[in-house]
């Protein structure tokens, strides 16, 4: 009974782990009031910043480490007299304020000394962006032709680990010319288990009905992960040799 539970519960270790990805932000130096760099976030990089854990925060005060400004602006937002939200639309569920805050009825944020503080929207400051870029490529590749090309022109094929991500994937596979397209997902038949190219375990899941909760067929393709870049929107297995549009990270 013990040995049976073993590989269940190392994975739901490993589903922890690796949910902390690291984040990349941006330090902008100009002076805007939460909206503006919201939008200025939104057209240059992908949102402005978004903070999920420990290791977020830290980089997020590497990012400004050095520029010596008292206010930045960061993504977190009151959206009701007790409720946060980041600029992606998330909850808050990590949270760094400063010791009495969130005082007042301001409905921004700023990070100041690391910590967070409420702040007018409409003040003027600085501010950081995420860096978390998705990229539609309209070219009809097989997954490992995909691969290859997102590794040799940006960083890799796209893992979706979170909601967040799923919904970011959702708003651009809408560009794409093939009714599905490839994701970073592949699946192994000596363990018949799904994992990320990234290598992390598929813990987030978002399978259309009879896709990836049932044993593939060993002796046929290797089988591939897509989402379908219509209906709901969801993940199909695939033939690895099916000709796809596909989806890299700049990150």
């Amino acid at each position: 009974m013990a040995q049976s539970l073993y590989f269940p519960l190392h994975l739901i270790a490993l589903c922890s782990i690796s949910e902390c990805v690291q984040r990349q932000y941006h330090f902008i130096n100009e002076n805007k009031n939460w909206t503006e760099a919201q939008r200025y976030c939104r057209e240059k990089y992908t949102d402005l910043a978004t903070v999920d854990n420990m290791n977020d925060l830290i980089q997020l005060k590497k990012s400004a480490n050095n520029e010596g400004v008292q206010n930045i602006w960061i993504g977190l937002q009151r959206t009701g007299v007790y409720k946060w939200y980041w600029s992606s639309g998330d909850p808050a569920l990590f949270l760094n304020w400063a010791s009495g805050e969130p005082a007042g009825s301001e409905e921004c944020a700023v990070m100041r000394n690391g910590q967070w503080i409420v702040w007018l929207c409409s003040n003027v400051s600085f501010f950081i962006c995420n860096n978390n870029k998705l990229i539609v490529i309209q070219q009809n590749l097989s997954w490992s032709e995909a691969l290859r090309y997102c590794r040799q022109n940006h960083v890799d094929l796209v893992s979706v680990q979170s909601v967040e991500m799923q919904r970011r994937v959702m708003n651009v596979v809408k560009l794409a010319s093939t009714e599905a397209v490839w994701l970073g997902l592949h699946h192994y038949c000596s363990m018949n288990m799904w994992l990320w190219v990234s290598g992390d375990m598929v813990c987030y899941q978002n399978w259309a009905p009879g896709n990836g909760s049932t044993p593939e067929n060993c002796k046929l393709e290797n089988r591939k992960g897509a989402v379908q870049s219509g209906g709901n929107q969801t993940w199909i297995s695939l033939p690895e040799s099916h000709r796809l549009n596909f989806i890299c990270t700049n990150y």
